[in-house]
């Protein structure tokens, strides 16, 4: 039986990428197979721009992980049309009997998913096969950025499905689930490896979109952080211990060059406008890049998933349609008034005077949007991506996704006890509070109250969650409260039990588990 949905089963077939302009801002050309490719320096850069395009891919698949980790959340609900289905409900409350037909809810995730670990496997196996010649120095920065995109997707899929077959070379076995703990394994060697191997210097002197030895550091301080708390073990898998964790995270904040952005706000597009820090700033340690060159052909460079936060079929200069994944109205309460980030986080269309009148259109509606991850329209109500070439509005979002911020580096670092910790963790609430700030004494409570008023609608705080615990995530994003849906007023409830009974795992696709003839297993609860 051939597994021919999760390995891409044509051996060497590799879909291979221009790099005339911007690393990323490219697209296939050509096709070729491994028993004449993987020679020249040329041929390794060209299949590690793969790399990248495959993560960018999987960013733009499916459900994808930024719109689940939100919808997961206490911040969101599924929302959508009130005459859609009803499958982004039983992702919000755990519970497939509210779509019953919807058992491949993640399908094209899963799929994109191992597409693009194919494209890291095969480069990294073929690296001793290449013609290094005078650049053999090139030869570990590949192998750490295509490592890297190995680990960081798979920290993706081990969060969000927890028990996943982990394949490190190229193969077409049909093989069972791992242990979390291997999975984990394979992470933290190949952030490690690319921490150890990737340039000392500022990331300015790294080429834009391209992975540095700070986002390797920065990314093993979250793994840490949430592989700990979710297992509850004092290590991750005995590779990285809390002082090398924190080390890590310190050396981001001594050496990397990254700083805070001065305003909040100028952070997103939709917040700032002419302000804008641009996607090149110095609090981004690490993106996904995305481009308006999105087609109907198979070019998926774009931000595929942005549109689901749009307000419901409703433009509202500067903020564009979309599908109307709702933000619980409890997120924008959380902020106080002198916090400068609840209006660049959130839409708010009470307060922000906004004449939305599709309300008989959008299911579970709370008055709130996301506004950090909103398509944006022009004065005139033009879509902003047409001009500049995207196809529609659809298809042609292209705002990059921030994975990792320098903010986050540094809440860590005070959450793993650095000597620095309160000023730290005043540096993030100076910015936030401008002349309104005073001094909160640090606690972990404090800590994880900072990070979901700074991270939120980030795809963050779901982990967050998870990682105190699954009875004090669930305890937090339960609820049963009335919400308008089409209009009218129905009973929304999101469970204590079926969060503790999935552990917070989401379903694995049926269609996978029919195509492993049963060697796959569905997690609890789906």
């Amino acid at each position: 039986m051939k597994h021919t949905q999760i390995y891409i089963l044509v051996l060497g077939l590799f879909f291979l990428i221009s790099c005339e302009d911007d690393f990323l801002d490219t697209e296939p050309i050509t096709e070729l197979t491994d028993v004449n490719y993987y020679k020249t320096v040329d041929d390794a850069y060209t299949a590690l721009v793969g790399c990248y395009d495959g993560m960018q891919v999987v960013s733009a698949a499916g459900f994808s992980f930024p719109v689940a980790s939100e919808v997961l959340s206490d911040d969101c609900f599924g929302g959508t049309g009130n005459s859609d289905g009803y499958g982004y409900q039983a992702v919000d409350e755990f519970d497939i009997s509210r779509s019953p037909a919807d058992t491949d809810l993640f399908s094209n995730d899963w799929e994109a998913y191992y597409k693009a670990i194919y494209r890291c496997n095969v480069l990294i196996g073929k690296m001793d096969q290449i013609e290094w010649g005078d650049q053999e120095s090139l030869k570990k920065v590949y192998e750490s950025e295509a490592r890297f995109i190995r680990g960081y997707l798979y920290f993706e899929m081990v969060r969000l499905w927890g028990n996943i077959p982990l394949l490190t070379e190229p193969s077409t076995e049909n093989i069972p689930q791992a242990d979390p703990t291997e999975v984990y394994t394979v992470i933290a060697n190949d952030l490690v490896f690319a921490a150890n191997n990737l340039a000392d210097e500022s990331y300015t002197a790294v080429d834009s979109g391209r992975i540095t030895k700070w986002a390797a550091k920065a990314m093993l301080g979250r793994v840490y952080l949430y592989y700990t708390g979710y297992y509850g073990t004092s290590d991750l898998v005995g590779i990285v211990s809390k002082t090398d964790a924190l080390n890590h995270l310190e050396d981001v904040i001594s050496s990397s060059g990254h700083s805070l952005v001065s305003e909040f706000a100028n952070l997103w597009p939709a917040a700032s406008l002419e302000n804008y820090a641009g996607e090149a700033n110095e609090e981004i340690v690490f993106s996904v890049k995305h481009t308006y060159t999105s087609d109907y052909d198979g070019n998926t460079d774009g931000n595929h998933w942005m549109v689901m936060f749009g307000m419901r079929e409703y433009s509202y200069y500067p903020y564009g349609n979309g599908w109307g994944v709702t933000v619980n109205s409890k997120l924008w309460d959380a902020y106080s008034e002198n916090d400068t980030r609840s209006t660049a986080t959130i839409i708010a269309i009470e307060e922000e005077e906004i004449p939305f009148d599709k309300i008989n259109s959008q299911r579970e509606y709370t008055g709130y949007y996301n506004k950090k991850y909103t398509p944006m329209v022009d004065e005139e109500g033009n879509s902003t991506v047409t001009p500049v070439g995207g196809t529609n509005f659809m298809i042609g979002q292209y705002q990059d996704y921030i994975v990792m911020r320098y903010a986050d580096v540094l809440l860590m670092a005070a959450e793993l006890g650095s000597s620095n910790a309160q000023t730290y963790f005043d540096q993030v609430r100076q910015r936030a509070y401008k002349d309104n700030f005073s001094s909160l004494t640090i606690s972990q409570e404090n800590i994880m109250n900072e990070r979901h008023l700074e991270f939120a609608l980030e795809g963050i705080r779901y982990w967050d969650l998870l990682r105190q615990g699954i009875s004090k995530a669930a305890a937090t994003i339960a609820e049963t409260r009335d919400i308008l849906s089409g209009g009218v007023s129905e009973t929304k409830t999101i469970s204590t039990a079926n969060i503790e009974l999935t552990k917070g795992l989401q379903q694995i696709p049926n269609s996978q588990i029919t195509l492993s003839n049963g060697v796959l297993q569905q997690n609890t609860g789906w």
